[in-house]
């Protein structure tokens, strides 16, 4: 018999990707429910090529499910997927309530597929977006020469700070369009906005003409909650609890797709050659590495598709037994909704009969 899937949050963003994602694969689940607030509660969306009526969020929705994914805010989590779980359900959890405890696991399939099966809670956690932008590549590497240390720079698309991400930049690009003093020493980026440009923005300062180096909510000594999530999620997906890693998180002006600046010091030898044969030899990565010829990962050409791109392939020149590469992928595909419905099909491959 197939089981049951709930998808909670079934009408944000990611939600939408993720009905998407499982319309498009193998169809392995029975019922599927979706399920959001009260306030979307009646809406009719598509899933699979049928109509399904979304739910309200209730204690009642989870009778009967095997499957329940969430992609909710942190505090909706912390509510809902305990119950959930207490319902019977295997929870997929995408928001970062669960992600650090010891006794939830932390998945990517590519990379970790076993800690799936050791779930005292009933739960599985999914990674931050960014993490998983470059996670599998790295994977890959570690599994033959041993990941050591570290450092990243992460280029974030508006998009992970949700809906409200692509809709302030495509709002400032349309107030400052035509104004080429703009970014000049002439032009005034915030002058210009607070005077064409009203509401609240989801960021610190202008986005459009801009880069803003910080991502996430300031925590401890001023690091960045993205950048401690980088290094936490990092050290619990590979197992390396003192994995040394340094992380610097930027918000760029893209929509969708994260890039990251990735340069990683390995326990053994590695040369460029050794990482092109491991990374080609990886399902679900794509080597783009010929800048003679202008090619290598960009959010541009990596936008809408789901393996994790990687280029710029390079031995560094001072450190040992060290690659400096660059990474791209599509924070709302691979970056959230794809991992989730990954977990998903490998949780019904390995216990569900007859699926």
């Amino acid at each position: 018999m197939r089981p049951t899937l709930a998808l909670v949050g079934a009408t944000g963003a990611v939600g939408t990707v993720m009905r998407e994602i499982i319309s498009g694969r193998a169809d392995v689940y029975g019922e599927i429910r979706l399920v959001a607030s009260a306030r979307s509660a009646g809406k009719v969306l598509q899933v699979r090529g049928e109509d399904v009526v979304v739910q309200a969020l209730t204690p009642e929705v989870f009778e009967g499910v095997d499957i329940a994914i969430f992609d909710v805010p942190d505090e909706v989590s912390a509510e809902w997927v305990p119950l959930a779980a207490s319902k019977g359900a295997i929870v997929i959890d995408k928001s970062g309530t669960f992600r650090m405890d010891p006794q939830v696991p932390l998945v990517v399939p590519e990379v970790n597929p076993g800690d799936a099966a050791d779930r005292p809670r009933g739960i599985i956690s999914t990674p931050n977006c960014t993490t998983l932008s470059m996670i599998v590549a790295l994977g890959a590497l570690h599994e033959t020469y041993g990941l050591r240390e570290l450092v990243v720079a992460s280029y974030q698309a508006v998009s992970g700070a949700g809906v409200a991400g692509p809709a302030r930049l495509y709002d400032e690009i349309e107030a400052l369009a035509g104004d080429r003093t703009i970014g000049s020493s002439a032009g005034d980026v915030r002058k210009a906005l607070q005077n064409r440009l009203e509401g609240e923005s989801p960021f610190q300062a202008p986005i459009a003409f801009n880069v803003i180096p910080f991502a996430g909510s300031l925590k401890q000594d001023g690091w960045a909650s993205e950048e401690l999530k980088l290094r936490n999620e990092s050290r619990k997906i590979l197992g390396i609890s003192d994995l040394k890693v340094s992380a610097t998180c930027v918000r760029v002006p893209v929509v969708t797709t994260h890039s990251l600046a990735v340069h990683a010091t390995f326990e053994r030898e590695i040369t460029v050659a050794d990482a092109r044969r491991v990374l080609d030899a990886a399902p679900t990565v794509v080597v783009m590495d010929d800048p003679a010829h202008d090619v290598f990962p960009m959010p541009a050409d990596v936008v809408g598709t789901d393996p994790t791109y990687v280029g710029r392939i390079r031995q560094a020149l001072d450190f040992p037994n060290t690659l400096d590469l660059f990474v791209c992928g599509d924070n709302l595909r691979k970056g959230a909704a794809l991992n989730a419905a990954e977990i998903a099909e490998l949780v019904i491959r390995t216990e569900f009969q007859g699926v």
